[in-house]
């Protein structure tokens, strides 16, 4: 098959055309040093919370599985370092919610678990199976537990596999780098996802400032699966403006990608859940990109066999391995510290926050970066319509929801707001109108 261009028709022409710097691109993963102390959330994916299957003085392994939970949209949790539980704790996420954790130290060796091993997958069934036992989620930031995904129904008929590996937001360059390093990984673990689930095509969907990850899929692709060259817009990624463009297909409101016939896949997610079927070693680290104004040396840091970035590592540990500078009083030049990234990415306050599943980047900020714009009256200019990738009217949105009315929130369409945060980065007079939308969708929920 053929690398596609996409026709402008079906290109998206709004959202932010601008040059973000993805500055980690080239960077070779760098080692990090193993943590004294992992706190693994018991809640990394958009079900319930997980029961801890370990107590106070357990001594545990890599890979072996600490929490789980009956939920359909849950997935299994395992301990990323071989240590002993020094307790189940708890931290306060961006939310104010309190979620459970399973505190391990390390004994500074990773020993694994004597029940990895090699999982067998020859149908569906078995792909689905895997998916749950890697306690994969989605891991382009959403967390939806993949094997939900996987499991889908006759009736949908799905006909299409999409692998989003646009990457859109700025700074982040932990998909990119996925593809440059494990190609092989992803390419066949396209292939064999399409054959088990019986899918009539594939794409992989690119950004065509992504050339050299373009070049390289399109050439072990083998004819097996189409690559699809981008226009590099945010939020080119956002699955309803991936389908749109990949697909030509329309999501209603209301309504998800299985009901156009069409399954979206992280590029990172479909790799991790090739090596697990080859390895058996469940889902207990990740890809993180430190990046921004406000850190010393941007890196991204990875797990192969000579280091390991564990999942529910300390934010302030990996900000010590890239260079902050951090007495009791915090970081001296880091003035912010977001989650993702800086258009999705949630703003955190407490630096001993673990990563989790779906902690792909780091962003630190300056102080210059990190104070508040001074809200100002609308001016009526139009760049958050223009700017607005599904064409909603942020103006008439906002005044909806101020003056709490929803009729209208339901009339101008709120809740296919995507979130994506466009309106908020183009308006001149700061307002916070990506913030208000999230709060309406909620208001409309609980009427």
């Amino acid at each position: 098959m053929a690398i596609i261009k996409m026709r402008s028709k079906w290109s998206l022409q709004r959202g932010i055309h601008r040059k973000f710097g993805k500055y980690t691109k080239n960077s070779i993963c760098a080692p990090l040093d193993l943590p004294a102390l992992v706190k693994i959330s018991l809640l990394q994916h958009i079900g319930a919370e997980c029961t801890p299957l370990v107590e106070k003085g357990d001594i545990v392994y890599v890979g072996q599985k600490i929490g789980e939970c009956t939920d359909g949209l849950s997935a299994p949790v395992h301990s990323s370092v071989a240590g002993i539980v020094n307790g189940i704790g708890s931290y306060n996420d961006a939310q104010g919610t309190a979620i459970r954790t399973v505190n391990i130290v390390s004994f500074g060796e990773q020993s694994r678990s004597p029940d990895i091993k090699p999982p067998t997958v020859t149908n569906r069934a078995e792909l689905i199976q895997a998916a749950y036992d890697c306690g994969l989620v989605g891991l382009g930031g959403a967390g939806f537990p993949t094997h939900r995904k996987l499991d889908f129904k006759p009736e949908h008929n799905i006909d299409t596999l999409i692998i989003n590996a646009a990457e859109c937001e700025p700074y982040i360059t932990t998909d990119y780098r996925e593809m440059l390093e494990y190609s092989d990984d992803i390419a066949k673990g396209i292939v064999l996802i399409k054959e088990l689930l019986g899918i009539q095509r594939a794409y992989i969907g690119i950004e065509d400032n992504k050339p050299a990850a373009i070049k390289l899929l399109d050439r072990k692709s083998e004819g097996k699966f189409d690559v699809i060259s981008l226009p590099a817009v945010y939020p080119q990624g956002a699955e309803k403006m991936l389908i749109f463009t990949a697909a030509e297909r329309l999501i209603p409101e209301d309504k998800l990608p299985l009901d156009v016939g069409v399954l979206v896949l992280n590029v990172t997610t479909v790799s991790v859940l090739y090596k697990y079927i080859q390895t058996g070693m469940p889902l207990t680290h990740r890809r993180i990109t430190i990046d921004g104004k406000g850190i010393t040396r941007p890196k991204n840091l990875i797990v192969t066999k000579n280091l390991i970035v564990p999942i529910g590592t300390p934010i302030i540990d990996i900000l010590k391995a890239c260079g902050a500078e951090i007495d009791d009083r915090g970081p001296l030049n880091i003035k912010k510290v977001v989650v993702g990234g800086p258009m999705m990415g949630t703003s955190i306050f407490d630096l001993s926050t673990p990563t989790v599943k779906t902690t792909s980047a780091i962003t630190c900020f300056g102080k210059k970066k990190a104070v508040f714009v001074d809200t100002t009256a609308c001016i009526r200019c139009g760049k958050c319509v223009r700017a607005c990738p599904i064409n909603l009217m942020p103006i008439t949105l906002e005044r909806a929801y101020d003056a709490k009315n929803l009729e209208d929130l339901e009339k101008w369409k709120v809740n296919m707001c995507i979130n994506c945060g466009c309106c908020s980065f183009m308006c001149p007079a700061g307002r916070n109108l990506a913030a208000k939308f999230q709060l309406a969708k909620k208001l409309l929920k609980g009427r």
